[in-house]
């Protein structure tokens, strides 16, 4: 029997599976990857060495109106690393600097004062100006122009009327955008709920480019680095975290070529071979990435990919936090034909795009491809009402996943583990 810890939450869980039945475990080498440096070293080391920027305090002279983007409570972001730091350099460059801290919260709910303090630390929370994105305040966002894919670009006025704008994020393998980071923290980051939908459309999810590890060609991505040149960013600082959310690598300078230079290491590290079973079972990594349904959808794209048509996917997130989105649950309570919500998505024109849209997508096509079963703290009733089959640990799941399959003729059918779907790129 092996047995195999997996994030849930903070905590982790252990999968005990016969080694007959053991068909992989697919796991970048992002989580063995050693650095010789601590996380604060590596970040300093980056921002000392900026990729076709200026240094951040070079930047900051003559600029009195500064705003620094920061991720919200949804990703795991060491903003205690990275923000002071930030804050040092501009500083150092411009002393009476005016300095807003901008929590990019795209169109996800508002970051809690406990989780500002939690994010930040004490010190920031209470010494320095912080403001939230709010992307339906309609009187705080402005309009750029247009997006290549024709959607109007709106944004946070302060981010908008910022003299610097810098950001500060992580670099993690996407599902649709291939990579996050770096421009994602203009669209969706600070964007409006408008821009956010037109760029998530039907048609550009289903574009076979806009997936896991892919830029080139990728239409979601193509707007994302329009957004961000024409927001003006001038600056990133982002980092590659481990399973234990440890900084192992760290990048710093042009928005474009310094995440470019981040991407390059991930897909260096990150890519597993497809390993096609029975039984795929899968993480979002655990905490902040698996606090509802809507983000764990992440982790279920990785077995997606290496699961049989028809087989069974068993996604771990704790989900403590619920579905995630009101409009995404409701559309998976009342649309009870998985196919007919597919056709009408993809039909749906870009500018009637609604929230979550996306989302249910690629929630929709992963229904299609095979049966989910749940494991979380969620109410088994909403796991049920979006089609899953609602389970409280691995043995249980396991279980429930022999008797579909043994209603199917298959006996001990196999099984492949994906300890972290959101790190790990399956081709």
């Amino acid at each position: 029997m092996r047995k195999i810890y997996l994030p849930y939450g903070k905590n982790r869980v252990i999968a005990q599976i016969e080694e007959s039945r053991l068909a992989g475990i697919l796991v970048s080498s992002l989580h063995s990857y050693r650095s010789k440096s601590s996380g604060d070293e590596l970040v300093l080391a980056a921002m000392a060495n900026p990729i076709g920027s200026e240094r951040l305090r070079e930047l900051a002279r003559g600029k009195n109106k500064v705003v620094i983007v920061a991720s919200d409570h949804t990703r795991p972001v060491p903003s205690k690393i990275i923000i002071p730091k930030m804050l040092k350099e501009i500083r150092e460059g411009n002393p009476a600097a005016d300095i807003t801290i901008l929590v990019a919260t795209g169109c996800h709910r508002d970051t809690t004062e406990i989780e500002l303090k939690e994010k930040f630390g004490k010190d920031i929370f209470f010494n320095e100006k912080i403001k939230i994105h709010d992307c339906d305040d309609t009187e705080n966002l402005v309009s750029l122009g247009t997006l290549p894919s024709g959607g109007e670009l709106v944004i946070n006025r302060i981010a908008a009327e910022a003299d610097l704008l810098v950001a500060e994020g992580f670099i993690e393998p996407h599902f649709f955008a291939g990579f996050s980071g770096g421009r994602k923290s203009i669209l969706p980051g600070i964007a409006s709920r408008k821009t956010v939908v037109y760029n998530h459309n039907g048609r550009f999810i289903a574009d076979s480019r806009s997936r896991t590890g892919i830029t080139e060609g990728n239409p979601i991505n193509r707007d994302m680095v329009f957004a961000a040149k024409k927001a003006r960013l001038a600056y990133i600082v982002n980092v590659v975290l481990n399973s234990e959310k440890q900084v192992i690598y760290a990048v710093a300078g042009d928005v474009e070529k310094a995440h470019g230079k981040g991407c390059e290491f991930l897909r260096s590290v990150c890519r597993a071979d497809a390993v096609l079973s029975d039984i795929v079972i899968s993480t979002n990594g655990g905490y902040p990435l698996d606090q509802n349904i809507y983000q764990s959808v992440k982790g279920m794209t990785a077995a997606e990919a290496t699961v049989k048509p028809n087989g069974i996917i068993i996604m771990l997130a704790k989900a403590d936090d619920g579905d995630g989105g009101k409009t995404f649950y409701e559309t998976f309570r009342d649309g009870k034909d998985i196919e007919k919500l597919m056709d009408r998505f993809i039909k749906t024109p870009p500018y009637n795009t609604i929230a979550d849209q996306w989302q249910s997508q690629i929630f929709a096509r992963i229904l299609l491809k095979a049966t989910v079963i749940y494991v979380s703290d969620a109410a088994d009733k909403v796991v049920e009402d979006m089609h899953m089959i609602p389970a409280h640990s691995v043995d249980e799941a396991l279980e429930k996943a022999d008797d579909i399959l043994r209603s199917r003729g298959i006996i001990n059918g196999s099984i492949t583990v994906i300890p972290d779907g959101v790190s790990v790129i399956v081709v």
